[in-house]
């Protein structure tokens, strides 16, 4: 009997110790899969900057993603592409934004490029012009001075009469950049041309000044002023798929490519390359 009673209490013993340890690792495993739950829901700020006409987009995918990811912050600072291509290779910006190709010197200065839209590029004017439609040679006309009144331009100009005045974004911006690349005027602006510093700027320059032309992101039109044709081709994102309407741009993101991106930025961007393609078609021209 004194035996039985040993044994039993070895056995109590025993199977008390194995629940203790038991209990033990379960408190464990559960403190690391809280502490990796936690690890990856960790406050992260992504910086963004750069072009202006890619702002108003990337301020849709900012209020999505934020949205989808109480964790996330991004900051968008819009200054112009060539603020965004510098900035990445600086450290500026982990995600810069450009509206325009890079160059070839650019493409060697460190960085990565992601394409994540495709824009049209939209010729305005007052809404009160009668203007409705243009040639791409008289839009390089006007844009190099060898037209400086409505008049010249014949019936095109719907008897509209006085001096032309062009509207231009700042040297270095990428809207800017490409329109002239892609218009013919490289270089050649007209002196006297009014300069402004963003999309907004130049929408209400328009807005206000009934003999004003200027160019901005089709996405970035709205009822403020009024979005011409060119050779005959309304200003429109159909018109852009279909590839009738020409005056078209690349929306390009860039990361740093010498150093490898942290999760959360390379989650930004497979999400904006993927399922975020749907906010580009809003406005603009998904890319897959």
């Amino acid at each position: 009997m004194k035996r039985f009673l040993i044994v039993l209490s070895i056995l109590l013993l025993t199977t008390s110790l194995a629940f203790v340890g038991c209990e033990r690792q379960q408190a464990s495993s559960q403190s690391t899969t809280q502490s990796t739950a936690q690890s990856a829901a960790a406050p992260y700020t992504i910086s963004t900057g750069g072009s202006t006409s890619v702002a108003p987009l990337m301020e849709l995918f900012k209020a999505e993603y934020e949205g989808l990811h109480s964790n996330i912050t991004i900051t968008i600072s819009a200054s112009g592409s060539g603020d965004g291509i510098r900035g990445v290779p600086a450290g500026t910006f982990e995600i810069g934004m450009s509206s325009r190709d890079l160059t070839p010197a650019e493409k060697g200065t460190d960085i990565q490029e992601h394409v994540v839209a495709i824009d049209g590029i939209a010729v305005i004017v007052n809404n009160s012009s009668p203007i409705s439609s243009l040639t791409r040679a008289q839009i390089r006309e006007i844009y190099t001075g060898e037209v400086s009144r409505w008049e010249q331009l014949g019936a095109v100009a719907g008897g509209k009469s006085g001096p032309i005045a062009v509207i231009s974004r700042e040297p270095g911006s990428g809207t800017r950049g490409a329109f002239e690349e892609i218009v013919g005027f490289q270089d050649r602006l007209v002196g006297g041309a009014i300069e402004f510093d963003g999309t907004g700027a130049v929408k209400a320059e328009v807005s206000r000044n009934i003999d004003a032309i200027g160019y901005i992101s089709l996405g970035s039109v709205d009822s403020t002023s009024k979005a011409i044709g060119v050779d005959g081709v309304a200003a429109t994102t159909a018109n852009v798929v279909n590839g009738s309407y020409t005056i078209a741009r690349p929306f390009i993101l860039m990361t740093k490519r010498s150093v490898p991106l942290n999760a959360n930025t390379s989650a930004f961007i497979d999400w904006m390359m993927g399922s975020g393609q749907s906010i580009v078609e809003r406005s603009w021209i998904r890319v897959n």
